[in-house]
């Protein structure tokens, strides 16, 4: 019977993290998409302010602060 060493063991554990890695990044980007039609439906239905979700969401789409986002810059989003 074969010793397992502990470069044996995080080599296991590193392969492990990969596939686990493989799998979620599916389900992640199918929550993207989904999040992303909810978030911009949101953002169509209303006008500022907006909850802090959706302003995060907004921020991260326009690449800026939540506090320096207008209304121009959500219209360009959603056009």
């Amino acid at each position: 019977m074969a010793k397992v060493t502990r470069s044996m063991f995080h080599r296991y554990r590193q392969l492990d993290a990969a596939a686990t890695k493989t799998r979620n990044k599916v389900v992640k980007v199918k929550e993207r998409s989904r999040r992303d039609v909810r978030m911009l439906a949101i953002v169509k239905s209303g006008s500022l302010p907006y909850t802090p979700e959706v302003m995060s969401w907004v921020s991260r789409k326009l690449g800026k602060p939540s506090t320096k986002v207008s209304q121009e810059d959500i219209a360009t989003l959603t056009s």
